[in-house]
């Protein structure tokens, strides 16, 4: 009986003692998760312009899940806003309220900047945003902070921009380029030839995940009174530049059935 007794007592300090172990670890963890930094948003996009069609739009790619819920903002007569790295996501719906206002796109980059309260600079610091702003016109200002996390930068041509972060390097950018500008067709090609060139020129150094593409004109889209010429996202793939390529093709396709041409 006593030698039940002492094994019977020995298995409840055992228990005791996992039980505990187990309820730091967890509070630990909790803990943790409170005071981590969130990691920066890595991604590559290109903004362009089609002054034959007057349509104005952007694209997408990164190793994060549905990416396109807040980096691409537009509206027709207005233009087109990207936000990523150190993302503030109002960036978007403040930058086209300013283009509605009447202000260049270099303007809207400076207010931006300058209007930024910079809550989080400790994790989160508006040194690190990097955004783009087109007008309706394809006039373009770019903005690269210099705590965007490496290799992050941008370039810009004719009626398009090309930016990203967390990329292999500079040739993502500059292919993304050369592909806008060297490749025909409608807009959503354009943009979709420019995600491509990236990721071929090494993309998103860490991989890949999700797309998106939107593009506005004014009663552009192929119902009444519809801006959206184009709205496609692909939020989570193992290949989401091929899928995104799949539904803008779809999307030719029925442009062309619904408009009988």
């Amino acid at each position: 009986m006593k030698a039940l007794s002492t094994f019977t007592s020995l298995i409840a300090v055992i228990l005791l003692a996992s039980a505990s172990a187990l309820m730091g670890q967890v509070n630990t963890e909790s803990a943790d998760d409170k005071i981590a930094p969130w990691p920066p948003v890595a991604t590559f996009s290109i903004l362009g312009y089609d002054p034959n069609t007057g349509e104005v739009g952007g694209a997408v790619q990164s190793r994060v899940f549905a990416v396109g819920n807040g980096v691409l903002w537009a509206e027709a007569n207005v233009g087109v806003v990207t936000t990523q790295a150190i993302v503030d996501v109002s960036y978007g719906p403040q930058g086209l309220e300013l283009l509605r206002q009447g202000l260049s796109p270099q303007e809207i980059v400076d207010r931006l900047l300058s209007d930024d309260p910079d809550p989080r600079p400790e994790d989160w610091t508006k040194l690190g945003r990097q955004f783009s702003v087109m007008d309706s016109q394809g006039n373009v200002a770019t903005h690269t902070g210099p705590r965007a996390s490496d290799w992050a930068g941008h370039r810009v041509g004719t009626h398009v921009s090309a930016q990203g972060n967390i990329l292999a390097g500079p040739d993502v950018v500059d292919m993304m380029i050369e592909a806008f500008e060297g490749t025909g067709g409608h807009l959503s090609f354009r943009l979709q030839a420019a995600l491509e060139a990236g990721q071929a020129a090494g993309g998103d150094s860490r991989g890949m995940q999700s797309a998106a593409m939107l593009i506005v004109k004014e009663n552009g889209g192929v119902w009444l009174n519809n801006d959206v010429v184009l709205r496609l996202q692909v939020d989570d793939s193992d290949n989401p530049i091929a899928e995104l390529r799949r539904l803008v093709e779809l999307a030719a396709r029925q442009r062309d059935r619904i408009r009988g041409r």
